[in-house]
């Protein structure tokens, strides 16, 4: 999602073929000329990353003090323009009863997937789905309210080259603190039980 333009199909294999990385090229079109608008505005735009881990073993986490959401999203949080992550279906849960909110579990699977991959703060082997907000970059050439060092209100308008959304770019970023946090995990679980992910 970026200026409010959401995609409305998912196809993997358009991710790499826009500038946005969506995974619906007409969305993705939307999106570029709203980012391009913007910037005609001397404005920007934020949006929304979903990041989905998959092929992750069950059994990944800790009940309690690292807890995988918690490390995902706390290594997800450090970086700067994040304002927000849910898990699953996140704030859309606060709205269905828990009849419609669990995941019910088959044979040899889960019948659906609201909590996003992660239970009690463990993998459940489905795919992890996390939706990080991002904010508009703050750094526009329009003029914005601030003050100076004597605490006197001033108007500041920053030129140069800004990105008008800056999604795009930390998207990279976005799955480097996702594949440490998970290492970290990995690695602090095959220390207390080895082999643990082959049961």
């Amino acid at each position: 999602e970026i200026a409010g333009i959401t995609a409305r199909r998912c196809d993997y294999e358009a991710i790499e073929s826009n500038p946005v990385r969506c995974a619906d090229p007409e969305a993705a079109e939307q999106m570029v000329r709203a980012i391009l608008a913007a910037k005609d505005d001397n404005d920007s735009v934020g949006g929304v990353v979903q990041l989905e881990i998959h092929s992750l073993p069950a059994g990944l986490g800790d009940p309690v003090f690292q807890k995988l959401d918690a490390r995902l999203t706390a290594a997800i949080m450090t970086i700067g323009a994040i304002k927000g992550i849910e898990v699953g279906d996140g704030f859309a849960l606060t709205r269905r009863r828990g009849s419609q909110s669990n995941d019910a579990m088959a044979e040899r699977s889960f019948v659906s997937n609201h909590a996003g991959g992660i239970t009690g703060g463990i993998s459940t082997g489905q795919p992890v789905v996390l939706r990080i907000a991002v904010k508009p970059t703050s750094s526009i050439a329009r003029p914005q309210r601030t003050l100076d060092t004597r605490l006197q209100d001033r108007t500041i308008e920053t030129h140069g080259r800004h990105d008008p959304c800056i999604v795009p770019r930390v998207i990279p970023v976005i799955e480097s603190m996702a594949a440490l946090a998970l290492l970290d995990a990995w690695e602090v679980q095959d220390r207390l039980c080895p082999g643990w992910e082959r049961r």
